[in-house]
């Protein structure tokens, strides 16, 4: 088949998907193997041939897939005007401790905070699918072990932890955002 008829397929499929789809996932369409190399050279290609469209085409954590560009987000909010969850202050610390130490145990976070964690603060992030357990401590108790999940990754345009900002930059927006 040739490359270029292969890369529509891509594109076509990327563009019905309603997730992120995989490497493997997408080299299944195709009864001739489609190598590792030959898939990112395509992805690739198709990335750059969208470069000035509204719509970009995007590694995540879990996937390839596209999505609208931030500066037309503002446009296509007013055709469904839901406003975002808004999460408390004790909510985002504890995704914060857990996405820059993960894996952590309640008893970490609280060490960290310096207050007692709040169950439902646990139970907001595992509903939302951006933490889950990953294990136990092996201390008395064995307590859970909090991490983020590619869902988080995901939802913040990222393929791993190591792209999230040094903390040196997010402790002044904290501070200005504790002082206001």
């Amino acid at each position: 088949m040739e490359p270029t008829t292969v890369k529509r397929i891509l594109e076509a499929a990327l563009l019905a998907a309603q997730q992120p789809m995989t490497a493997h996932d997408l080299r299944r369409m195709f009864d001739e193997e489609l190598s590792s190399e030959m898939l990112r050279k395509l992805l690739d290609e198709l990335r750059e041939e969208w470069q000035e469209r509204p719509v970009e085409l995007v590694q995540l954590a879990s996937g390839w897939r596209f999505r609208t560009r931030a500066e037309y987000l503002p446009y296509l909010e007013r055709l469904n005007p839901e406003k975002p969850p808004r999460y408390s202050r004790a909510v985002l610390e504890t995704l914060a401790i857990i996405a820059y130490r993960q894996p952590v145990t309640r008893g970490d976070i609280e060490d960290i905070r310096g207050v007692a964690v709040n169950p439902n603060v646990i139970k907001t992030l595992e509903e939302r699918g951006w933490i889950d357990v990953v294990g136990h401590r092996d201390t008395p108790g064995r307590p859970a072990l909090f991490a983020t999940t590619k869902q988080f990754l995901d939802d913040l345009g990222l393929r791993s932890v190591t792209e999230l900002p040094p903390l040196e930059e997010i402790n002044p927006t904290l501070e200005l955002n504790h002082a206001a």
